[in-house]
């Protein structure tokens, strides 16, 4: 069966007219023919919307009762009945009442998907997951009903539906629109227009993403190269040169200029691992790409326009930024650049090339020679013994074999002193023996003339030979030299960073590793005191630096006080002690240092961050009491309040048992006011550690049945079956009662009519566990954890039972009591919630 197509209206608040876009879509499909039917949709009171729906045909809707509450809620076996080609479904979002059977509306769209049957539905930006924090810090309240943004993203079509604050908060003045709760006309009433206006951008950034991941994959699947420039994106490529820093600063105003641009910076390393760039500067220059609200990305390519190119036309890129060369003129002679075969390739790509201080003159290192100095030594010396050796041994008189054999013994001898020393002692060698063989065995003999035409050949090609030899064999021992020295410093900063992703404390991690892997005394990481400048001798003044992390003995407390000296930035340092590295080593050390100057920001930052953590769940708290105050507190006050008045009206007369309704509802309403304010008091109490507890030995079953008692007739069916011997627990007789009382209220509230639940107890060594085991529909093992979340029904709708403030209060008294309080899965279905308490 081929699953139904989904067309999801988004608005930035309600009333900006998603149902009435919906209505008239149903009007255009019935009008080409389409079978249309209207699952659920709520006009709330909009004369317009409520005659657009008159005119299509309705499925009515289902009553479902729960706890004395009645709610209208969408038929769904009727409309699968009904099997239409499209139905209308509104308020994607909306959360089911229980007993409705799904949780959650979008749960019946899918089934209605999977039918066949297509839906049209609505929803508010407000209600997407991934941004009920924001939609909270504007607005003020947070959204009480949420729709995973990844549900929402599947639909086949996703229509913005706009209006302008001004004209939304017009039509909610004149009834013309059912605006957000808190839309006032007046200034400072409800959502002003800046929260509206927020709230419209927040609708069209996240529609955008939609538009733009769907825009990437058609580019995927047709293939399409070339740039489409629906929205900038600039690209920086980055050497690792100290010119980056002014590269990324540029690109970054490049973006600036266009609202929304993206930046991206990107280094292209040698596929043979063999590139010079410096990773200490690739970090800085990551960390102030990021700083600046880009990305940092690595590419491999042997071919570095080729890999630029590829990897901006991959990410959509608009423009791209480079640096001018470093290299010489004459090298451009040979070669046009990056730059310039960049630009030939660039294609609608626009190119910046941006001069620097570093254009024309290398700042890159210099090669290192591929062998040590003692080899070279060797070979210089294996030249100046063997040649004159080997000149006797040719042998004289001169005969026709003595040419040949001799440039073949020379050939021989160059190749063996290139092994051994390098390109220089070999290069010494071919010449020497260049000279020695036209000295000697050439006609006219002890002179540097040649008579034969033929052997200034075979000398000249001799000469190129031997060269090239050198040449080659030189290469190839300085790339060996380098892949092992590459290799040796991939597998150190494999290891740095490493370091910094793991572990509680990296940085003194990786202090300790740079100690260690450089055989040193002491390395400390300075930070120069706020406030103070850099003077003359500032790196000598203990005084103005402080360590903010440091290993081994006597750790050094200024940057001259140290044997190395690696500064990072204005106000950060790095201080070796104990020996001096060689000067190869400085590009693995001061990768180290970048690495530690990260380090230190991401353990700031997450202690900032623990520091926040307490506030940010206060303030969460806070949010949700606010919320759940302002609804449940409510109704029992408004109750009271109205029957209080009814009695002290004298328009009206009440008999006596009128009367007596009137103060059985206050009467009631009340309790139930005193008991949330019990709940909220208990729960701060137990937040600030106050909460006074009493312990004694308690016969369970006399708790139990108390318990029972005051839930009155829903109480009589709770089955008890507790061992005659059970021991005594030793508890609060107040605070075990409140626990009881309320988990077996909540095992009552979901537990079918015919299978009550069951109170059972057991005891194990010095602890009693009570277990409360019920038949409802139960929770799933994924939501055992969000079920002691103060102001927390996991789907529980009904808002007129509680704070949701139960099961926290109960798990918390239990603790209190040296107890503990877990759920657990009934066999069969339901939920068993496992006290357990010490035993007297």
């Amino acid at each position: 069966m081929t699953r139904g197509e989904l067309r999801v209206y988004l608005g930035a608040a309600p009333g900006v007219g998603k149902t009435h876009r919906m209505l008239e879509e149903a009007h255009r499909r019935r009008a080409r023919g389409e079978d249309v039917v209207v699952g659920v949709v709520e006009p709330r009171g909009r004369p317009d919307t409520a005659a657009l729906a008159a005119g299509l045909e309705t499925v009515p809707l289902r009553t479902v009762r729960h706890l004395g509450t009645a709610r209208e809620e969408m038929d769904l076996a009727a409309v699968l009945a009904r099997s239409p080609r499209v139905v209308l479904v509104d308020e994607l979002a909306h959360a089911n009442a229980p007993g409705a059977g799904h949780h959650h509306r979008r749960q019946d769209i899918d089934t209605l998907l999977d039918a066949g049957i297509s839906v049209v539905s609505a929803v508010d930006i407000q209600h997407m997951e991934s941004l009920s924090d924001v939609v909270r810090r504007i607005t003020g309240a947070a959204p009480v009903e949420t729709v995973p943004d990844s549900w929402v993203r599947r639909a086949d079509q996703i229509e913005l539906v706009d209006a302008a604050p001004e004209a939304l908060r017009h039509r909610c003045a004149h009834g013309g629109a059912h605006g957000p709760a808190g839309i006032g006309t007046g200034p400072g009433d409800g959502l002003r227009a800046g929260d509206l206006t927020a709230l419209r951008e927040l609708a069209l950034l996240w529609l955008a993403d939609q538009v733009e991941g769907r825009l990437d994959r058609y580019r995927d699947e047709h293939g399409v190269s070339v740039a489409w420039q629906a929205r900038e994106r600039v690209v920086v490529a980055l050497a690792g040169g100290p010119e980056g820093d002014a590269l990324v600063r540029r690109a970054a105003r490049v973006a600036a200029r266009s609202k929304g641009a993206d930046l991206m910076a990107v280094h292209v390393a040698d596929g043979r691992g063999l590139a010079e760039a410096d990773p200490a500067v690739l970090a800085r220059q990551r960390v102030l790409v990021e700083d600046l609200g880009g990305t940092f990305h690595h590419v491999l390519g042997d071919d570095v326009p080729t890999a630029l190119i590829e990897f901006a036309r991959g990410v959509n890129a608009t423009q791209l930024v480079l640096g001018a060369g470093r290299r010489s003129r004459l090298a451009h002679v040979f070669s046009p650049g990056v730059g310039v075969s960049t630009l030939a390739l660039s294609g609608s790509i626009d190119v910046h090339l941006i001069a620097h201080e570093g254009v024309g003159a290398r700042t890159g290192p210099r090669p290192r020679g591929a062998l040590s100095r003692r080899r070279r030594i060797a070979g210089f010396a294996l030249t100046l013994a063997a040649l004159p050796l080997l000149a006797l041994g040719v042998g004289l008189p001169h005969d026709e074999n003595t040419f040949p054999s001799g440039l073949l013994l020379v050939l021989a001898l160059v190749t063996i002193t290139s092994l051994v020393g390098g390109m220089w002692p070999a290069l010494l060698a071919a010449v020497v023996g260049f000279l020695t063989m036209n000295f000697l065995y050439t006609e006219p003999y002890r002179t540097l003339d040649i008579d034969d035409p033929f052997k200034v050949l075979a000398l000249v090609v001799f000469l190129v030979v031997a060269v090239s030899v050198s040449v080659v064999v030189d290469q190839a021992a300085r790339r060996t030299r380098e892949a092992a020295l590459a290799g040796a410093e991939a597998r150190t900063l494999a290891a740095v960073a490493g370091t910094v992703l793991s572990g509680s404390r990296p940085l003194e991690a990786l202090l300790e590793q740079l100690r260690e892997t450089f055989a040193l005394d002491s390395v400390a990481l300075l930070e120069r005191r706020p406030g103070t400048l850099p003077g003359p001798d500032h790196r000598q003044d203990p005084g103005l630096w402080t360590v903010a992390a440091s290993v081994g003995e006597h750790p050094a407390r200024a940057p001259g006080d140290g044997d190395v000296d690696v500064p990072i930035d204005d106000s950060l340092a790095l201080v070796l002690g104990g020996r001096r590295p060689e000067a190869g080593d400085r590009r693995i050390i001061e990768a180290f240092a970048a690495q530690s100057a990260l380090a230190l920001r991401q353990g700031r930052l997450a202690d900032e961050a623990a520091a926040a953590r307490p506030l940010a769940e206060a303030d969460r708290m806070r949010t949700a009491l606010l919320a759940a105050v302002s609804h449940d507190l409510r109704a029992p006050l408004a109750s009271a309040k109205a029957s209080v008045t009814s009695l002290r009206s004298r328009e009206v007369s009440f008999g006596p048992e009128d009367q007596e309704a009137l103060l059985a509802t206050a009467d009631e309403s009340l309790d139930r006011l005193t008991a949330l304010v019990s709940d909220l008091l208990d729960m701060s109490r137990l937040q600030a550690g106050v909460l006074g507890v009493t312990t004694t030995d308690l016969p369970l079953r006399e708790s139990v049945l108390r318990v029972l008692d005051q839930l009155g007739p829903r109480g009589r069916a709770v089955r008890v079956e507790l061992p005659e011997d059970l021991a005594p627990v030793r508890a609060d007789p107040g605070l075990l009662e409140r626990v009881l009382a309320n988990v077996v209220d909540n095992a009552l509230r979901f537990s079918p009519p015919d299978r009550p639940p069951t109170v059972t107890a057991s005891a194990a060594g010095t602890r009693v566990e009570i277990r409360i085991v019920d038949h409802g529909p139960g929770v799933p093992e994924s939501g055992h954890g969000r079920m002691f979340v103060p102001f927390q029904r996991l789907g529980d709708t009904d808002h007129d039972t509680g704070l949701g403030l139960g099961l926290a209060l109960s798990r918390g008294l239990v603790q209190a009591m040296d107890g503990t309080m877990e759920p657990d899965t009934t066999p069969g279905g339901g939920l068993t919630m496992r006290v357990t308490l010490p035993a007297a």
